[in-house]
C-alpha cells in the first residue's frame, strides 16, 4: 500500500491539491439536497440542522484549508542554535502516505468530508470508512466520491465492523478515527501493530457549569442548543450540569421554559433529532429507568416513542447511578448543584479528562481559576458547541478523550509529517573530530566553557 502510492505521494503538490478541494467543495453543494435527504432517513435531523452541522461546516472546512494550504505547505525556517551556528534548517511538511478515515455515526457527512480534506490537503490519499448505522449518508458518500476521486487516491469502503476490522489490520500510514473511547482503544490498539500514527477524536463525559454570577437567560439559551442539538448525540454535548444553589431555581425555571419554547413538551419534535437506533434508544431509556429507580426525580420528562426521545432533566442524581458514569450522549441532562466550586473541581478531576468543559459566569476570577485548575480538550466560556466550528482552533481531546487535534492547520498537521532538514554551511563541528589530540581538549573545553 505504501510503496504501491509514492509516486502520487511525490507529485501531489499544491495545484493538485487545490483541485481536489475543489472538486469536493463542488460535488457537496451539487448535492445539497441529497445530504439533507440522506439526513433525515439515517437519523430524523431537521433540514435547518443538516444545513448547519453538516453541510455549511463542511463547505466551510474546504475553503479555509484551500484559502491557507500555500502558507500550510510552505517549508518554515528555523533559527540555528548556538550549537548548530553554520547551519540552515527549515521544516518540511510531507504527505504520511495512504491514510484511513474512520467516520462515526452521529455527524455522519461532516465527519467523514472534513477529515477527508485536510488529508488532501496535506497530500495523501485515503480511504474512507463511514458508519454502517446511517446506511443512506454511507451511500451517498460511497457515490459522490467516486464521482470526485479515482479509487487510487480516495476510495469508500462501506460495511460493517467485520469491515473495519479488516481495514484496521492493514498497513496505513496514518488512522484518523472519530468514535467513542472504547472503540478508540481498539483502534489504536491495532495500529500498535503496524506501528501507524493515530488521530483519535473520541469523547467523555463533559461538564457545564452554571456560577453564582452567570447571566441566566444567555445560560439557558446555550445550555438548551448545545445539550440538545443532534438530540445530545455530539462528542461535545454537555453531558451533565452543574449549578450553583443560589440560583438553581430561578436557572431551572429558565431552562425548562427555553426547552419546551424550542422543542415543545412531548417526544414528537420536527425539530429533535431521533436516536440513531432501536438498541441506542433502549439504552438512553435504561439510563432513565436506572435512574428513576434509585431516586433520580424528574423535573422534565417529554416521554419516548421508540426512536424518538423528547428533552429531560433529573434532578438528585447519584454518583451509583448508570446516568453518572457513562457518557450520556442523548437528550438526558442530569443537574447537580453545588455551593462550593472546591467540591465540584474534585468531582471534575477525579473523572477522564473531558472533551469540553463548559461555564457561564461573570466572575473573572472564578473562570480563570476554574482554567487553571482543570484540564480539558476545550474550554467553552458563556457558549457551548461553537469551538468546533472555529477553523482556527484545534479540536481535540486529552487522553482519554482524544489523542491528537483536527481543523484548519491542526488538520493539515495531522495529517503531515513534519521532516527536519539541515543543511551543512560552514559548521565548525569538524575541528572537534577525533583523533582527541591535545589541542583538540582545549577546544573541548571552550565548547564546554560557551555551551555548559
Amino acid at each position: 500500500m505504501r510503496a504501491g502510492n509514492e509516486s502520487r505521494r511525490l507529485a501531489f503538490g499544491l495545484a493538485e491539491r487545490r483541485a481536489a478541494l475543489d472538486r469536493l467543495a463542488k460535488v457537496v453543494r451539487r448535492n445539497e439536497a441529497a445530504i439533507i435527504a440522506a439526513l433525515k432517513a439515517d437519523l430524523g435531523r431537521h433540514e435547518a440542522e443538516v444545513i448547519l452541522m453538516d453541510y455549511l461546516n463542511t463547505l466551510h472546512d474546504i475553503r479555509h484549508t484551500r484559502r491557507h494550504l500555500r502558507r500550510w505547505m510552505r517549508p518554515r525556517r528555523v533559527w540555528p542554535t548556538l550549537a548548530t551556528f553554520g547551519s540552515s534548517a527549515r521544516v518540511e511538511a510531507q504527505p504520511r502516505g495512504t491514510c484511513l478515515i474512520i467516520a462515526p455515526w452521529n455527524l455522519p457527512f461532516h465527519l467523514a468530508i472534513g477529515p477527508l480534506a485536510s488529508c488532501l490537503a496535506a497530500g495523501n490519499a485515503a480511504i474512507l470508512k463511514p458508519s454502517e448505522m446511517t446506511p443512506a449518508t454511507s451511500a451517498l458518500l460511497a457515490r459522490i466520491i467516486a464521482e470526485c476521486f479515482p479509487p487510487d487516491l480516495v476510495s469508500v469502503v462501506e460495511g460493517d465492523k467485520t469491515v473495519a476490522e479488516e481495514l484496521l489490520a492493514l498497513p496505513f500510514d496514518h488512522i484518523f478515527f472519530t468514535g467513542s473511547p472504547a472503540v478508540g482503544k481498539v483502534v489504536m490498539a491495532a495500529a500498535a501493530r503496524n506501528l501507524t500514527s493515530v488521530t483519535l477524536e473520541l469523547g467523555g463525559k463533559s461538564p457545564v457549569i452554571v456560577g453564582p454570577k452567570a447571566n441566566l437567560s444567555q445560560a439557558a439559551d446555550w445550555i438548551t442548543f448545545g445539550k440538545f442539538l443532534n438530540a445530545g448525540q455530539n462528542c461535545i454535548s454537555p453531558d451533565h450540569l452543574y449549578v450553583h444553589a443560589s440560583v438553581k431555581e430561578a436557572f431551572l425555571t429558565l431552562l425548562r421554559a427555553r426547552i419546551q419554547r424550542a422543542f415543545g413538551t412531548g417526544e414528537a419534535s420536527p425539530y429533535l433529532t431521533r436516536i440513531v437506533t432501536p438498541a441506542h434508544a433502549a439504552r438512553l431509556s435504561g439510563l432513565i429507568a436506572d435512574a428513576l429507580a434509585k431516586g433520580a426525580q424528574p423535573i422534565l420528562a417529554s416521554g419516548q416513542d421508540g426512536q424518538s426521545i423528547g428533552p429531560h432533566l433529573l434532578v438528585a442524581t447519584t454518583p451509583d447511578m448508570r446516568l453518572s458514569q457513562e457518557e450520556i450522549f442523548g437528550p438526558i441532562l442530569p443537574v447537580i448543584p453545588y455551593d462550593n466550586l472546591d467540591t465540584i473541581l474534585d468531582d471534575i478531576n477525579g473523572r477522564e479528562k473531558p472533551l469540553a468543559l463548559y461555564v457561564f459566569d461573570r466572575d473573572p476570577a472564578g473562570i480563570d481559576r476554574l482554567a487553571r485548575a482543570t484540564s480539558s480538550g476545550a474550554l467553552g466560556i458563556n457558549l457551548t458547541m461553537v469551538q468546533y466550528s472555529h477553523a482556527n482552533l484545534p479540536f481535540g481531546g486529552v487522553n482519554h478523550s482524544g489523542i491528537g487535534a483536527a481543523h484548519g492547520l491542526a488538520g493539515f498537521r495531522a495529517f503531515s509529517h513534519e521532516r527536519a532538514v539541515l543543511r551543512n554551511r560552514f559548521l565548525l563541528l569538524p575541528l572537534l573530530f577525533p583523533p582527541y589530540t591535545p589541542r583538540v581538549m582545549r577546544l573541548v573545553g571552550l565548547v564546554k566553557r560557551l555551551l555548559g
